[in-house]
């Protein structure tokens, strides 16, 4: 028997419970920065989704999207992760988890279009879209999976310019930016009259899952 979304709940839960979510069933295998988790819960108190929200790794974005004075509340929705992905799922878990993050507050998320990521789930949760992240650069090292951050932390930039053959520079993917703004309708109202970026409209295609891997064990992981 198909479950209803009315016999789930979203609830915070600690970072580190996620940490087996993100490195083994999450196609970017990496734990970014995590202020605030929220899981999925069935029934049976089975955790079979979550959701994490962090700050931002580029000062540019939080101070560019409303200004200065905003650039304190901004978090990225940076890891959405499901069990087996079923029908309203993932929209079911931001919407809740959104509820639960302090406000006024400015979410900004990226579906990675390399990944085939239209970002529906955003678009489903009354996200705004902004076009198309920065073109920008980064390093990569031969036969190794690591992150563009994690080559430039252990290697110097010398090494890296003078290593041709383990080092090698690609352009970054660029990906979909959507934005929400978090609160009453008043400073929904401002934050949307300081956003210095242009409305666009939603961008469409072929879509594939947020997640991928087998089954997480979660049976353990209580309320």
């Amino acid at each position: 028997m198909t479950k209803k979304l009315k016999d789930f709940k979203v609830i915070p839960i600690k970072k580190q419970e996620t940490y087996l979510w993100l490195l083994e069933k999450h196609y970017a295998k990496r734990i970014p920065s995590i202020s605030y988790a929220f899981g999925l819960f069935d029934l049976n108190s089975n955790l079979v989704g979550v959701i994490t929200y962090g700050l931002p790794a580029s000062r540019s974005l939080v101070v560019g999207i409303c200004g200065k004075d905003y650039a304190n509340y901004v978090y990225e929705l940076n890891r959405l992760c499901l069990q087996d992905n079923k029908k309203n799922q993932a929209s079911f878990l931001i919407s809740k988890s959104l509820k639960m993050l302090p406000k006024p507050s400015i979410v900004v998320s990226y579906a990675d279009s390399s990944a085939n990521h239209n970002g529906y789930v955003y678009q489903a949760t009354n996200f705004i879209y902004t076009g198309l992240s920065d073109k920008h650069t980064e390093w990569r090292e031969k036969n190794s999976n690591a992150h563009s951050k994690q080559v430039c932390r252990l290697n110097t930039l010398d090494e890296r310019k003078n290593n041709p053959d383990r080092f090698y520079i690609i352009d970054r993917p660029r990906k979909h930016r959507y934005i929400y703004f978090n609160g009453d309708k008043k400073i929904k109202r401002t934050l949307l009259n300081l956003l210095n970026y242009k409305i666009q409209s939603y961008p469409k295609g072929q879509n594939k899952n947020y997640d991928s891997g087998g089954q997480v064990n979660t049976q353990q992981i209580l309320f």
